[in-house]
């Protein structure tokens, strides 16, 4: 039965072990309420039944979760960091729900993407006739996220001569929009995230010292996907169940594919391996099977580069065989029978190893991932809480 626990706003769903649940004992999803009026820069047609949600059990989750809830409280700025695909738009979503703010727009600008050249304009707004082809006037994002968040995503990427009319912002609490005299007040709370370490931002002149600091009040490191590698069948069983109700569908993982995954380094983090299981989930048929390397342009196999494994003296040979299995499952793609001939052994052994690590990591088989309607036991926390767009792991 599944039990809720409320700490303050946020809701900790707890799942126990049972021969109908995840294996792994209790699997944790905290749950933030999304507000009813959101204000967004990205198409609508990109939303999906995700909520804002950080998914996992890991010790680094929990943390950041409860670090996220207190720091929501504030007004002060917040600097996300993390590698890329740890979800850190989503935990600025969370910042913004669980804030006063909640129920003003919350606005994601990616730095990066917007050339140097119209940075300013785009953030700031400007006046009829300030350029060519400013044919009305336009405001800027500080505008519209009035009295709600602004998400600067990859702050880094903002060009230093601006970076000291944002920090006037700051300070001022005024703006004037391009081509314009008239000072405009500003209330915004600026959450800002970058994949470069803090003390690599000064150093490299990234960011203006002042600025950064001005920034910074919080800074909250997203943990990377292979740090919480527990998080991983969690993940991959609640992303394979929203493809399941997308298209009707009561596919099941295979019994290898959760040990490869958790085997996997996942250097796009929690993006990479949503996009593996739904390549894998189109491709397959009644069983997913999971293909952990997208499909490459490559020449034919005539060097055929493998990976090397290094084994210290003294290691067991259980965990030499685990090593050796896994790397050569990984070099094959997750194909079990092209795995067997390269190891000389047959695909029922491959099998019957797979599924063997799984229980000794506790982790969900496909015997386990379902009820007899072809549902998942997972399903319920998936769908708590109000419909949203992003995930993390979550991330």
């Amino acid at each position: 039965m599944t039990q809720d626990v409320h700490r303050n706003e946020v809701t900790f769903l707890d799942f126990p072990s049972s021969n109908s649940a995840v294996r792994s004992g209790s699997a944790t999803i905290a749950v933030f309420p999304r507000p009813a009026s959101r204000g967004r820069t990205r198409a609508q047609d990109e939303a999906s039944d995700d909520g804002t949600q950080l998914i996992g059990k890991s010790p680094g989750i929990v943390e950041l979760c409860a670090q996220l809830r207190r720091i929501a409280r504030s007004q002060a700025t917040v600097m996300l960091v993390g590698e890329s695909g740890t979800g850190k738009e989503v935990a600025a979503e969370l910042l913004h729900s669980q804030s006063v703010r909640s129920n003003a727009p919350f606005l994601a600008v990616n730095c990066g993407a917007i050339p140097a050249n119209l940075v300013e304009a785009e953030l700031f707004g400007y006046e009829k006739g300030a350029f060519t082809g400013a044919s009305r006037q336009h405001r800027g994002y500080f505008e519209r996220a009035a009295g709600g968040t602004l998400f600067l995503d990859e702050i880094t990427e903002m060009p230093l001569e601006l970076q000291t009319k944002l920090l006037r912002v700051l300070e001022s609490g005024r703006m004037v929009r391009v081509g314009g005299t008239e000072e405009i007040g500003v209330d915004v709370r600026v959450l800002t995230a970058t994949n470069h370490a803090p003390e690599m931002i000064i150093r490299d002149r990234r960011l203006r010292e002042d600025l950064y600091y001005r920034l910074a009040v919080f800074v909250v490191r997203l943990p990377p996907l292979r740090e919480r590698t527990e998080d991983i069948p969690l993940l991959a069983q609640v992303f394979l169940d929203r493809l399941n109700r997308e298209y009707h569908t009561h596919k099941v993982f295979d019994p290898g594919s959760l040990a490869l995954a958790r085997a996997h380094s996942w250097p796009g983090n929690v993006r990479e391996l949503k996009n593996c299981i739904e390549r894998s989930f189109v491709l397959c048929d009644d069983v997913v099977t999971l293909d952990v390397h997208p499909v490459r342009q490559s020449a034919p196999d005539i060097d055929d580069p493998r990976e090397n494994i290094r084994v210290p003296v003294g290691m067991t040979m259980a965990e030499v065989e685990r090593r050796v299995l896994v790397a050569t499952l990984r070099h094959c793609r997750g194909n079990k029978r092209r795995t067997a001939e390269m190891l000389g052994v047959s695909v029922k052994t491959v099998y019957n190893k797979l599924v063997g690590w799984n229980d000794d990591n506790r982790t969900p088989s496909p015997s386990h991932h379902g009820h007899a309607d072809g549902s998942s036991p997972i399903d319920t926390p998936a769908r708590i809480g109000a419909p949203c767009r992003h995930t993390l792991h979550p991330a």
